[in-house]
């Protein structure tokens, strides 16, 4: 299996509105190179594009623990649970990508989050 070859085509589904597509492919690209990062992430995407998020979380948090510092894997993660209805979960995640990087759908995130916490504590 040429792996850039097949990685290209799952890219091309993926943006093409296909992520299952694109999961199917990707899925043995990480078995073969599991510390490829890019790999990783993109296989993430598809996940959570898929509404398929415990597979989406255990991409993200194997890219966190290879990488804490990855901004973007924290975000992620933390919109997987957040969309998994896991907001207590999803809040810290979400505020250590937003502290590590300046993104506004980083801070949008936060203040959805904080905000329906918020609501959820009222009732």
């Amino acid at each position: 299996m040429d792996l850039l070859e097949e990685y290209r085509r799952a890219t091309f589904f993926f943006e093409s509105g296909d992520p299952l597509g694109a999961s199917r492919l990707l899925e043995p690209i990480v078995e073969a190179e599991p510390h490829n990062a890019a790999v990783r992430q993109l296989l993430a995407r598809a996940y959570f594009n898929s509404a398929q998020l415990a597979r989406a979380e255990a991409q993200l948090r194997a890219l966190i623990e290879h990488d804490p510092s990855d901004h973007y894997a924290h975000h992620v993660l933390g919109r997987t649970l957040e969309r998994a209805g896991r907001f207590r979960e999803a809040l810290p995640h979400l505020r250590l990508a937003a502290a590590m990087k300046q993104h506004a759908d980083y801070d949008e995130a936060v203040h959805r989050v904080e905000e329906w916490l918020g609501k959820s504590e009222q009732e």
